[in-house]
This record gives structure tokens, sequence and C-alpha cells, in this order.
């Protein structure tokens, strides 16, 4: 099935429309463990029941899959929308309006198009594949920043749940080296964020040392169009199979990568 991603673009919008006023308007609700402090909201699962219901009417032959009840439709043709409902719920939980509805249009393992909407923000992201990306309708582009003692990077979330203490080794020094060398180190809490200001050029990188898919399509190709390279760990081309997200300025992707290297072999002395 070819698809244009540009034309499905106005219904991605309205679905991630449908999805802010849900989670600006309800309270969390009753909170569901997941694993080993990880959880979901009532909210998460409303916005993505309705989100699910609203494609599955506007777009049948497209599959989908959410983050918190996986493959509810398949198809034949590779297509999926890929939903996270509520990207950041621990910030959500917290009334920290760093958090996000990411929806995403992948074909096989590659997105093509992305809408990603910062409810308590006021901005919306989005991009399809070919078009360049926009904010709130504005045509954006990622930073030239070419120094990364000039650079604002940001990092993912720490590992928690089984093997969190083995996979914090890489991360805690990745965050050493980091903190050695470039300007600043933040942490949003939410992927999608990171990726859309990567994209607005607010930030200069981004070293999330993870890639599930509910968190990354939409990002990923939104970053991308803006003028940011997207990678796995090796430098290698990102997509959804990817074990690493990096987006970055194009100047200072091979510094960032050699910084990985060496925080990795400082993460293997460590062990």
């Amino acid at each position: 099935m070819t698809v244009d991603a540009r034309a499905l673009l106005p219904i991605a919008e309205q679905a991630v429309t449908i999805a802010g006023e849900i989670v600006k308007t309800r309270l969390p609700g009753t909170i569901t463990a997941k694993g080993d402090r990880d959880m979901a909201t009532e909210v998460d699962y409303a916005v993505e029941h309705a989100v699910r219901d609203f494609l599955s009417r506007e777009t049948p032959e497209i599959g989908f899959v959410g983050e918190e009840e996986g493959a509810t439709a398949a198809a034949e043709s590779g297509l999926k929308w890929i939903l996270d409902p509520v990207d950041g719920t621990a910030n959500f939980l917290r009334g920290i309006p760093l958090c996000g509805v990411s929806l995403g249009l992948v074909d096989k393992d590659m997105p093509t198009l992305g809408v990603i909407d910062l409810p308590f923000l006021g901005f919306r992201y989005s991009a399809a594949e070919g078009y360049g990306a926009q904010a709130n309708g504005q045509e954006i582009h990622a930073s030239e920043t070419g120094d990364l003692h000039a650079a604002v990077v940001a990092i993912g979330d720490y590992a928690v749940g089984s093997g969190a203490k083995t996979k914090n080794r890489l991360r805690l020094a990745l965050t050493h080296e980091l903190a050695a060398r470039v300007q600043r180190v933040r942490m949003f809490g939410a992927a999608s964020i990171d990726l859309a200001w990567v994209a607005e050029g607010k930030i200069d990188a981004l070293i999330m040392l993870s890639n599930k898919p509910w968190d990354t399509a939409a990002g990923a190709l939104i970053a991308r169009e803006a003028g940011a390279t997207v990678v796995d760990l090796d430098g290698s081309p990102h997509t959804m199979n990817s074990a690493a997200t990096i987006a970055a300025s194009p100047k200072i992707l091979a510094d960032l990568i050699e910084l990985i290297a060496e925080a990795r072999k400082d993460a293997e002395r460590s062990e």
C-alpha cells in the first residue's frame, strides 16, 4: 500500500486534538502499576481508547499500536499508527506540565508522519515525510550549534525495573561525560518533548538509551524533518528497531557519538 502521509496529517491532528482535550480536562484517576516505578492512569487508557476508536473509523486499513494495550488492529500493508497516550505519565501525575500526546504513522519500521501535542504548554508539533516540520503551524528548524561546549543536551530517564542497575551504569557514565563537556544537561522526563525541542532548536541534542516505538515514532520524524540527524548508538540511521535514540544538530553529532563511546568504556570499567 502506498501512503500519502501528508494527506493523513489532518486525521492525525484531529486524533491528537481529541486526546489533548481528555488530558487537559480529566484528573489522573486510578493508577495502574505496570512494573517497578512504572504506571498508567485512567487518562492514559481513556486517551488510548478514544484515539484508537477514532482512527479505526477514519483509517480502518491502517493498524494501531498503543503503549497501554499494544497492537489492537493489524494491517497487511505494514502501516500502523503508534500512540503514546500520555508521554511523561510521572510528570502528569505530579501536575508537572512536561507531558504530551505522541502519535506517529510507521511504514514497516520507519516513521512517515508525526504529531506531538503538549496540552499544558499550548504547543503542537507536526511533520510529514518530505514536507518539513512545524510548531503551531510555523516552520521550525533544528539548532546549528557546532561546539559541544555550547550545547544543551537532554538525556532520557534512568532505567527502572529489571536490570536497571546494569543499564544505569552506562546512563550514569554518560551523564558524567556530558557534565564535563557540554554547556548544560537536561532531563525533561518525556521523549516527545525531548525530540520536539531538538526539532525546534530549544535544545541541541537528545541522547536516550532506549527506543520504545510509542516514545519515538512521532518525535524522530519531526526532528529529522526539522534538520536534525537521528541515529542509533553507533551512528547508523535510526529506525523503530534501533537500540537507542540520538537526535542532534548535525554539526555536533560526530562528537556526541565519540562521547557516547567513551561513556561505554567507562561503564565497562565500572563493572
